[in-house]
């Protein structure tokens, strides 16, 4: 059977593993990290960098770097308006109901950018397995709602994955965390990673996980905190930055909440602005308490919607970047009155426990079953505007639920069924999902009609809906396609212009990488004509090194990679002779006055 992959696709950084052997495990990148920044950077030529070196460019080049995509997952512009002044991002006339931001003349849409990081970890897996890899588990925040997990979903095609199934990171963290060891139990994940925050309490029975409650916030995390410390930044600034200096102060204030983890004290340096300020971990902590009680409030909530008390929960599991934040733990601790498990790598955590559901789904274990829930109640629109609410929240998926509705006015012969998400009694406070029509209703008076409205969330929590009039078995149904969303036919033309592109962008890639090597061997080669071994070359051999370093340099401005890479074997092989007189100069020189004895 094909290999099935595990991926957290994270905001602030991405990784994916493979169970082996019974053991998962995290997959390297090409540079040897196990995690690949969320970041993609556009260059001036077409090419897109992903991870590593395009976080490089996040200063230098800040309009065309993207990062903290995953915050704008299935969100419109009025849900992250407070977040565009801190970024450098060009965001679209158009992103009104699906933000857009414009790179370089065109359009990218959130699923769209968060494929160019699957693909990273797609090529990086086959890298590591020596295998194309086709389908993936991928993690999402269990607060993530309809319009999201669809988003993330269509990301994956995107990407050329087939999205198996959709998970909750703390359910996944649980998973790697092998609490399915114990026999039974309640256990509390608290999930405090770089844009999201969720909790959610699980029961743990005879190899059944069971999701009791979750709650959370998708806008929230340590992202919050930089904000923070930048607005901290900004008020003691007497203009206001450029979007280069921007991002300089958010590089600088990220690396001084790293440090304040484990010091008392840290800088916030800002070069470009001149600009110094010491900040204590005591200062630290009254500037981020806020934020960590808005994480507070979800997990009484969740308790509560449990039915538990903390005394309830047998373990207590961090995940996620942000709670390496000392004051992070302290209040969890305090919350649930038990010191929490810290153990295993936050930001590995959730990943390896995708790559265990993927091994589930694969078949190689059979004693192990997950029953998710849904996190917040759907529903549809009645007179008056109201929320009738269906499937409520917390609800165990896969679910479906039937209600049964008819018509408010004589001859009614069309319903318009409004489907809803959210807690809320009205209409105007729930997010809209999804609105059609049942129609050719025979004309019956007011409140004789029988309308069944039936609900159906899948494994992934994605949502369906049918409704059907009983006296004359007229029928309507629709796969819920949110309005925050992408339809299948921009998913399925991004999906034909990563196809069509691709070619392009392996090209200008393979050039990048040979024009790189080029460098390299050029450098070497300087090197090596200073060294005072050069002069015991013949002056045929020195007339080919320049011959061939020439021509190096000249091949190296075109988009050949192929001449590039002869031209640098060539020259490779003329200064064969050079780097063997070169190295048997440094051993005499490291041999001399040695006895045998000394060598041994």
């Amino acid at each position: 059977m094909p290999k099935i992959v595990g991926i957290d696709l994270g905001t602030t950084n991405s990784l994916v593993a493979i169970v082996e052997d019974g053991t998962p495990r995290v997959l390297p990148g090409r540079d040897g990290s196990m995690l690949v920044p969320s970041v993609i950077y556009f260059d001036e030529g077409g090419t897109t960098f992903v991870g590593n070196p395009a976080k490089e460019k996040m200063v230098e080049r800040p309009r065309n770097t993207v990062f903290s995509i995953k915050r704008f997952m299935g969100k419109g512009t009025e849900d992250v308006r407070e977040d565009l002044p801190l970024l450098p991002f060009e965001v679209a006339p158009e992103s009104e109901h699906i933000i857009r931001l414009n790179i370089f003349g065109r359009d990218y849409t959130p699923p769209e950018l968060s494929a160019f990081i699957l693909r990273e970890l797609k090529r990086n897996a086959e890298t590591a397995l020596g295998e194309e890899i086709k389908n993936a588990v991928i993690t999402v925040p269990a607060y993530f709602n309809d319009a999201q997990r669809q988003a993330t979903k269509d990301a994956g095609r995107i990407a050329g994955l087939d999205v198996l199934r959709i998970v909750n990171e703390p359910t996944a963290a649980s998973l790697a965390y092998g609490l399915d060891k114990r026999k039974q139990g309640t256990i509390a994940v608290y999930d405090f990673g770089g844009g999201t925050f969720d909790i959610s309490i699980l029961k743990l029975k005879d190899g059944i996980f069971e999701v009791l409650s979750t709650s959370g916030d998708t806008h929230l995390g340590g992202d919050d905190i930089d904000e923070i410390l930048m607005r901290l930044v900004l008020n003691d600034l007497s203009q206001r930055p450029d979007i280069h200096q921007l991002q300089a102060i958010r590089k600088a204030v990220n690396k001084a909440k790293e440090e304040l983890s484990a010091a008392d004290r840290a800088d916030i340096t800002v070069q470009e602005l001149q600009y110094r300020r010491s900040l204590t971990r005591e200062e630290f902590n009254k500037l981020i308490d806020p934020i960590i009680e808005r994480t507070l409030r979800p997990c009484r909530q969740a308790l509560q919607d449990a039915v538990l008390n903390p005394a309830n929960i047998d373990e207590v599991v961090m995940v996620g970047g942000s709670t390496r934040i000392p004051l992070v733990r302290l209040r969890v601790q305090e919350l649930f009155g038990r010191v929490p498990h810290t153990e295993l790598n936050p930001d590995e955590v959730v990943a390896l426990g995708a790559a265990v559901q993927a091994d589930i789904l694969a078949g190689s274990r059979r004693d192990m079953l997950l029953l998710d829930v849904t996190p917040l109640s759907l529903g549809i629109e009645t007179m008056g505007g109201v929320m009738s609410k269906i499937i409520p929240r917390n609800s165990t998926i896969p679910a479906s639920a039937t209600e049964m509705f008819t018509t408010f006015i004589d001859g009614q012969t069309n319903v318009k069924i409004h489907v809803l998400q959210g807690e809320r009694e009205l209409v105007k406070d729930c997010r809209s999902l999804a609105q059609f029509d049942l129609k050719d209703i025979p004309p019956m008076p007011a409140g004789l009609p029988r309308i069944e409205v039936k609900f159906l969330i899948d494994a992934d929590g994605i949502l369906s809906v049918s409704a059907q009039e009983q006296r004359t078995n007229k029928h309507q149904s629709i796969e819920v396609k949110p309005t925050y969303g992408l339809t299948d036919e921009q998913v399925e033309q991004m999906i034909l212009e990563s196809f069509e592109y691709a070619e392009a962008d392996i090209s200008a890639r393979l050039v990048i990488e040979a024009r790189n090597e080029a460098e390299t061997v050029l450098n070497a080669t300087a090197k090596g004509i200073a060294d005072e071994q050069y002069a015991n070359l013949s002056e045929e051999e020195k007339a080919e090194i320049a011959a061939a370093s020439a021509r190096l340099r000249e091949v190296m401005r075109t988009n050949d990679h192929e001449v590039i890479r002869q031209s640098i074997e060539r020259l490779s092989n003329a200064t064969l002779h050079l780097a063997e007189l070169i190295m048997n100069a440094a051993i005499s020189k490291a041999l001399k006055d040695k006895r045998v004895r000394e060598i041994q």
